[in-house]
């Protein structure tokens, strides 16, 4: 089955847990005929003005985006900027300010793995992420490369190296320490998805609600209303997020609530294997024109 035309969520090496730089994410989508995408990282644009200009000599349309971390009645809601102007100074103070917090909430997570015995530092954690502020995702690739390289150092993480969990071991152990609830799970620092949806037309994005029938979103219709009402105009239908059934859903919901739906694939690489790049074959460039028709 041949690819979708357009995917407009991909992560690339310029994402604090994406592998795959821009340059090789543009070849990709050349090779597999796409017209459009956009590299959506975790709360930065770094990946512009770069891949503009890859894309420009490949022939493939790029789509200026990022996914902003959001929340929203206590629940981590992501939100896809499509069109923004990346160079915008509110752009600039929303990344900053993302990024306060997402360290905020690093700390915690160290400091609580600390507590209950892990060996790991803050000073590890800094240079892994380099220049982007620490996921829970990169903590979790630390501790778990340490235990790979000496199998003894804390046997309550070898199982995530058996070979049928092996392949998304940071996402398990994730789940099991830094979930709400969880040993090392420490209070949201996101910043509000409202507030956001006040100033982003100022930017010229198109707000984009990503993979809602994700486990930590469990998008209802009545958030749906209440978010279009604030200035959401797309809602992501096709994602490997979802299941048949709930792409289904959320396109009716879409439909009755006026908002474009879009396909993404949340592509990050060989972080997440079960997600090959092109994976999708629902995205069609009608997905792109109806966004653009909604730019403010």
């Amino acid at each position: 089955m041949m690819p979708s035309p357009i995917d407009l969520h991909i992560h690339s090496s310029k994402s604090s847990d994406g592998d795959f730089s821009p340059f090789h994410i543009v070849q990709l989508a050349k090779e597999k005929k796409m017209k459009a995408i956009s590299i959506t990282d975790h709360d930065t644009v770094a990946a512009y003005p770069e891949t503009l200009r890859y894309g420009k000599e490949a022939g493939v349309e790029i789509i200026p985006s990022m996914e902003l971390t959001t929340i929203f009645e206590e629940r981590e809601f992501h939100l896809l900027l499509p069109f923004i102007e990346w160079k915008s100074k509110i752009v600039s103070n929303l990344i900053s300010q993302v990024a306060k917090r997402r360290v905020k909430e690093a700390r915690g997570r160290v400091e609580k793995l600390q507590a209950l015995g892990f060996d790991i530092t803050w000073k590890e954690v800094q240079k892994e992420a380099g220049a982007f502020p620490p996921l829970g995702i990169s903590i979790a690739q630390i501790l778990l490369r340490k235990v790979e390289a000496d199998k003894d150092q804390n046997s309550t993480l070898g199982k995530y190296l058996e070979e049928n969990n092996r392949p998304l071991a940071p996402y398990y152990f994730y789940k099991d320490y830094f979930m709400e609830g969880k040993p090392a799970s420490v209070p949201r620092q996101n910043i509000s998805i409202l507030d956001v949806l006040d100033i982003i037309s100022q930017t010229g994005a198109v707000p984009v609600l990503a993979h809602p029938g994700a486990y930590f979103q469990n998008v209802k219709r009545q958030d749906l209303v209440a978010l279009k009402e604030r200035g959401l105009q797309g809602l992501e239908v096709y994602t490997s997020y979802h299941s048949s059934e709930q792409s289904e859903l959320y396109l009716q919901m879409a439909l009755e609530l006026d908002l474009v739906p879009t396909a993404g694939s949340d592509f990050h690489g060989t972080i997440k294997p079960q997600i090959p790049f092109g994976i999708l074959n629902n995205g069609a460039y009608w997905m792109v024109e109806e966004l653009r028709k909604r730019r403010p």
